[in-house]
């Protein structure tokens, strides 16, 4: 076994184009090497058999994997720690180009935006070798850097921490030559002691860097850079900063540089994108740009969607939309998140030019050939000169070729070519605009949406499984349209980060799940028993709560000859006096159990705690926990085998951390909401409702809005109108001032009743136009406090939402 340190990087074993972490991203199997990464609930080494006999035949594992001797064409480097060695071997294949520019990007936010928007100026005359998305972290920036090949020219990697004494991992890595410190922030603050033990983590990236670029007016970030060696290159109002800023008016920025005057036209107005804009003016600036170009360059930026969005689509078609950058790597990360989606749809892939300043453009297309027969693309349409150059790679495929966005859009609109049935990728680099293909494309339906933050999703999933012992389970509810989030969205999600089980209400939910490609076990919560055979037939595990449905139960099962047994999970009543059964009728539960021994096997035992979200309850719900273990050692005694037993559900994970016995149900904290309020710092906002301002009127006193005229005016004031109304969902005691929604940054109250479509709000004193976004609720307007302004609980927010109501899937950046 070796150590990182001992390993000989220069041997044939590491002569390889592509390491491999995820099984689902293999694209040339004679030219990976797969790292079996540990993690909480994954062990890579499980998916060794499965790579062997797609053709891998290098792997990286620890010495605790004895099953070498089954793959006879293999290689194995066993090492402490893979994690470790995938870090040293990327360390030592960044110092095979020691002259090599690297810019390396850190900060609290805007780490992706300034990459891609420097990757988008700099491209233009330089082979660019950058991050794909945000891959930042301990995992990322080794899979970045091994990117690097002689024909580049220039590097940009971004670099995230959440924990001290991580970046000097990454830096060792990168090796940068110039720093970016974009600005410091709250984000992953529970493991700092402060903001100023924050910022010196992360300036450790700088230690060896020859240059810094950061905004001087952040004095916590210019105090700490004032430490190093390295030659500090700022931006601001400061009148000390390299460029500073003497005023600024709409788009225009007089700035002073080296004592000379100049101007730079920033096309942004928000802080967040002028500082974004500013930094990458700054670089360019150090790099010897003429201000002239530079503006030329920045004056072309645009705002970036910086994550992949899922929505339906015309002709029964479901598409996936990402489209701020395209390259390699960027495309094998979209097409992963398509394989997720296990619709059987047809495949299709619209793929801009590549713009990454390959100089072998064959080799690149024949790379992207091999991503689409590893994905199963079936239709692949290429726009522009460069695809259409080299159709000739993509034989095989049902093809169509464009030169440009707009020969592609005309030949939609004339209905030349036709879209159904299929599931979409649309994929190109923002000078493409496929912005534009998309809005022919998409269903034209309410302009009411729901976001749903699927990162945000597995964030909150693993906090809960930080909280859990090793060998405790999952069952996540998906019940309720995923609790208004879409059920086999998340289903997908949720299967692809193996939790134990899915947890549905009806029947009809789960065979819906499983005709979309969904594996995992399923409980059925409220079956009926006209539904057993559905059931059966679609591996469903029915709850059986009452005797009526036990007698009901073995009623079907008397017809039935089968050598398989029916699983069924039992529901037991220790205090909620829902559903369940008694203690009284344990006894008959016994003896019909010990009727169908031969015909049932009772996979789960579960109890609902009636109070596990108020410490006023505690020794009520501890009552209920140790009369629920009474009962199921009852049942496994009589039975003879034993079952998994579950009781806790999100508010109890967190309250009742020593009765999580085998398994847990996680439902709201799924979403965000951790209802006891002790851990909701923890927890990422995942669903965003938001719509559109529909128009905008000026009203005198006197005058009054909507039904009922309860919305009277007092003095002169703006009402704009919102189409968001109580068939979506929106409350109707949301009405007259109760309720408020966000535009712009501002909270606007409603004033009026909420009407069935439509809302009216007070945007008086707020910046707005038609057209302009308004934000129901989300990051910083939580559920829990709508919830609280009319008096109910997050749970009826949230599954209130109208099917209606378009849903959009997405992963951030």
């Amino acid at each position: 076994m070796n150590n990182s340190n001992s390993i000989d990087f220069s041997s044939p074993f590491w002569k390889a184009k592509y390491l491999l972490i995820d099984s689902r991203l293999l694209t040339a199997p004679s030219q990976t090497i797969f790292f079996a990464l540990k993690g909480i609930k994954r062990d890579g080494q499980s998916f060794i058999e499965e790579l062997y006999k797609k053709g891998v035949r290098k792997f990286v594992v620890t010495s605790d994997f004895d099953e070498g001797y089954k793959y006879k064409n293999a290689e194995f480097i066993y090492c402490l720690n893979t994690l470790d060695t995938l870090q040293k071997l990327t360390q030592y294949h960044r110092l095979q180009y020691p002259n090599l520019p690297v810019i390396s990007i850190t900060g609290s936010n805007a780490k992706t935006i300034v990459k891609e928007w420097l990757y988008s100026i700099l491209e233009i005359d330089r082979n660019v070798v950058k991050s794909p998305k945000s891959y930042n972290s301990q995992i990322g920036v080794p899979l970045s850097v091994w990117q690097i090949n002689e024909k580049h020219d220039l590097g940009i990697f971004e670099a995230g921490i959440s924990k001290p004494n991580e970046m000097q991992h990454l830096a060792s890595i990168i090796q940068p030559t110039i720093g970016l410190f974009t600005n410091i922030g709250s984000a992953h603050d529970k493991h700092f002691t402060s903001l100023e033990q924050k910022v010196k983590e992360k300036g450790s990236l700088i230690n060896h860097c020859d240059y810094v670029i950061y905004c001087k007016d952040h004095q916590l970030i210019d105090a700490e850079m004032q430490t190093k060696s390295c030659t500090c290159v700022t931006w601001g109002y400061d009148q000390t900063a390299s460029i500073s800023i003497k005023n600024t008016e709409n788009y225009t920025v007089n700035v002073v540089y080296r004592n000379t005057d100049y101007t730079l036209h920033i096309p942004f107005t928000d802080a967040a994108s002028f500082e974004n804009a500013m930094h990458c003016a700054t670089m360019m600036v150090h790099l010897g740009y003429k201000f002239s170009e530079i503006n030329n360059r920045i004056g072309k930026l645009k705002s970036i969607p910086m994550r992949l969005e899922k929505k339906e689509g015309i002709q029964q078609t479901t598409l996936i939309n990402d489209f701020y950058n395209n390259d390699l790597g960027g495309l094998q990360i979209a097409l992963s998140f398509l394989a997720q989606n296990q619709e059987h749809k047809s495949r299709t892939l619209i793929l801009s030019d590549l713009l990454q300043g390959d100089t072998d453009k064959n080799a690149l297309y024949k790379k992207v050939h091999e991503l689409c027969n590893e994905y199963e693309i079936t239709r692949f349409i290429g726009v522009g000169k460069q695809l259409q150059a080299h159709q000739e790679i993509f034989k095989g495929l049902n093809t169509s070729f464009f030169t440009d966005t707009n020969t592609f859009r005309k030949a939609i609109k004339n209905k030349s070519i036709t879209f159904s049935k299929e599931l979409i990728l649309l994929k190109g680099a923002r000078q493409f605009e496929f912005e534009k293909v998309a809005a022919l494309l998409q269903k034209k339906i309410h302009s009411t949406q729901l976001e749903i933050n699927l990162d945000a999703v597995t964030h909150n999933l693993m906090f809960y499984r930080s909280l859990l012992h090793s060998t405790t389970k999952i069952m996540v509810m998906v019940k309720a349209l995923g609790y208004g989030s879409g059920k086999t969205e998340l289903a997908n999600t949720l299967q692809y980060n193996l939790v134990d089980y899915l947890g549905v209400a009806f029947a009809d939910e789960g065979v819906e799940l499983r005709e979309n490609g969904i594996r995992t076990p399923i409980m059925v919560l409220t079956p009926s028993p006209d539904s057993f055979e559905t059931m059966r037939m679609h591996q469903l595990e029915p709850e059986i709560y009452s005797i009526e449905m036990l007698d009901a139960l073995e009623h079907y099962l008397e017809e039935e000859d089968t050598e398989t047994a029916f699983k069924i999970q039992l529901n037991f009543d220790t205090g909620m006096h829902r559903l369940g059964f008694t203690e009284e009728e344990l006894p008959y539960l016994f003896r019909v159990l010990d009727r169908l021994k031969n015909k049932v096997k009772v996979t789960g035992a579960f109890t609902h705690l009636a109070g596990a979200d108020e410490n006023i309850h505690d020794l009520y719900s501890k009552g209920q926990i140790e009369s629920f273990k009474k009962t199921t050692a009852l049942l496994e005694k009589n039975i003879g085998y034993t079952v998994i037993k579950h009781c806790l559900n999100s508010a109890g994970i967190v309250r009742y951390p020593d009765a999580q016995m085998d398994m847990v149900r996680l439902g709201i904290g799924l979403h965000g909401i951790e209802v006891n309020g002790m851990k909701q710092e923890d927890l990422h906002t995942v669903a965003t409702l938001k719509t559109v301002i529909a128009q905008i009127k000026q009203m005198n006193t006197g005058d009054t809005v909507g039904y009922s005229r309860k919305g009277v005016v007092k003095g002169q004031r703006k009402i704009a109108t919102i189409g968001i109304g109580y068939a979506d969902g929106f409350d109707r005691r949301l009405s007259n001032g109760t309720g408020k929604v966000i535009i712009n940054g501002y909270l606007a109250p409603i004033i009026g009743n909420v009407c069935m479509d439509m809302s009216m709000v007070d945007i008086t004193d707020i910046p707005a136009e038609v057209g302009d976004e308004v934000i129901i609720f989300g990051r910083n307007r939580s559920i829990s406090t709508i919830a609280k302004e009319i008096n109910t609980i997050p749970y009826e927010i949230l599954t209130s939402i109208s099917q209606r109501v378009k849903r959009v899937y997405y992963m951030e950046g």
